[in-house]
C-alpha cells in the first residue's frame, strides 16, 4: 500500500505542476521563434547536463525529422571531452557554441538547477553574439539560469525527476504544435486530379 500511495501522490503532485504553470502563451512565442529560424535557415541547438542532455538529444531529433527545424545537440563525447580537457568544463559549452552556432539561431539550455555553471557561461556567450535564448530551469525561482534568455520556462519543483519531466514534455508539446500546423497545411494544399478531360486542381479538406 505504501508504494501505491507514493505513486498516487506522485502523480498527482506531476499533474498540479503542470496544471499550474500557465506558459501556454510562451510556448506559443517559443514555436513562432522556430517557426521563423526555419524560414531564414537557422537552426536550433539544445544543450544540457546528464538527464537534460538526455532530453537535449531526444528533442534535436524529434524536431528535426518530424516537425522539420533543423536542431543539433552536442552530445558527442568526443566533442565534449575535447572541449571540457582544452578549456576546462565550464567553458566546453560556450566554445561548441563559437564553434558551430551562427547569428540568428535559438540556443535553447536546460538545467534543472538553473546554476550549471557551463549553462550560465553558454547563456551569456548566446547573448553576446545575437543568438535567440531559451531557457528550461527549476528549482529555486531566482536561480540565475531563470534571468538569462529571450524566454525562460520554470518548474516550482525541486525535484529532479518532475522537473526534467516537464521540461521534456513542453519542449515535445511544441514539437507537436509545429508537426499539427504542418500537416494542417498539408491537407488544404492543392491536389492535382489527372482524368480524361485534362488536369485540375482541388483543395483537400479531409479531417
Amino acid at each position: 500500500m505504501h508504494d501505491m500511495a507514493f505513486l498516487r501522490n506522485h502523480f498527482q503532485k506531476c499533474c498540479r505542476l503542470l496544471l499550474a504553470a500557465d506558459v501556454h502563451h510562451e510556448l506559443i512565442r517559443f514555436k513562432n521563434l522556430l517557426v521563423t529560424a526555419r524560414q531564414n535557415g537557422k537552426k536550433m541547438i539544445l544543450a544540457g547536463n546528464g538527464g537534460s542532455a538526455a532530453i537535449a538529444s531526444h528533442c534535436a531529433i524529434d524536431f528535426s525529422k518530424a516537425a522539420n527545424v533543423r536542431s543539433v545537440s552536442f552530445s558527442d563525447p568526443s566533442l565534449i571531452t575535447c572541449l571540457a580537457n582544452d578549456y576546462g568544463y565550464e567553458c566546453w559549452l560556450e566554445k561548441a557554441l563559437e564553434l558551430y552556432a551562427e547569428e540568428g539561431d535559438i540556443v535553447v539550455l536546460i538545467s534543472s538547477s538553473g546554476r550549471s555553471a557551463n549553462i550560465l557561461r553558454a547563456a551569456d556567450y548566446a547573448r553576446r553574439h545575437g543568438l535567440l535564448v531559451v531557457t528550461f530551469s527549476g528549482f529555486a525561482a531566482n536561480n540565475p539560469l531563470r534571468t538569462r534568455g529571450h524566454l525562460n520556462f520554470w518548474v516550482k519543483s525541486r525535484s529532479y525527476n518532475l522537473v526534467e519531466m516537464l521540461h521534456q514534455f513542453w519542449l515535445l508539446s511544441v514539437c507537436d504544435v509545429l508537426v499539427a500546423g504542418k500537416t494542417a497545411r498539408s491537407r488544404r494544399q492543392p491536389r492535382v486530379v489527372f482524368g480524361t478531360q485534362g488536369v485540375s486542381s482541388s483543395i483537400s479538406t479531409a479531417a
